[in-house]
């Protein structure tokens, strides 16, 4: 079963679970991902400074490891 991205993960941690989350996030906007100090921050801290709808990037980024991990199997 793949791991879920939640609101208050670290975006190091999220980044850790796949890499192609960057992809996604890169995508919607959030071009800091490479930042170091993004690493610290939580996904809906970097949403809300950002302006994002954190559920629509948690939505976004579980739907692609759901996927990855279905393509595997």
């Amino acid at each position: 079963m793949a791991q879920t991205i939640s609101k208050d993960m670290l975006i190091g941690e999220i980044l850790s679970i796949d890499p192609g989350n960057a992809m996604i996030l890169m995508q919607s906007g959030m071009h800091c991902v490479g930042c170091p100090s993004s690493q610290m921050e939580s996904l809906e801290e970097a949403a809300m400074v950002h302006g994002m709808d954190v559920d629509q990037l948690i939505n976004d980024m579980n739907d692609y490891l759901a996927l990855k991990e279905e393509q595997e199997q």
